[in-house]
């Protein structure tokens, strides 16, 4: 027996950040990611190296990067919660 298929759906997540470089040396991020359902939020940082020139972008770059990469780990944190409540769910 074939299953039906389902129609295609198209969903539109939005992503903000925001850069603020406090001063040669830090720079924060503040993301968040709206999914339609939830959104989700961290603060990240960067911090140059003493021993560096101050290049603002690389410090941008980090700084965003781990906002990303939290964003991330939090997502697949949810899918495994959902998907664990939901065969918790079908099991009855």
């Amino acid at each position: 027996m074939t299953q039906a298929k389902t129609a295609a759906r198209t969903k539109t997540w939005t992503l903000r950040l925001d850069l603020v470089e406090e001063d040669e040396d830090v720079t924060t991020v503040h993301a968040a990611l709206d999914t339609g359902g939830k959104t989700l939020t961290t603060d990240t940082s960067a911090h140059r190296n003493p021993h560096d020139q101050p290049v603002p972008e690389i410090g941008d770059e980090y700084a965003a990067g781990r906002a990303l990469l939290d964003l991330g780990k939090q997502l697949l944190r949810a899918g495994t919660t959902e998907a664990a409540a939901n065969d918790e769910y079908e099991k009855g």
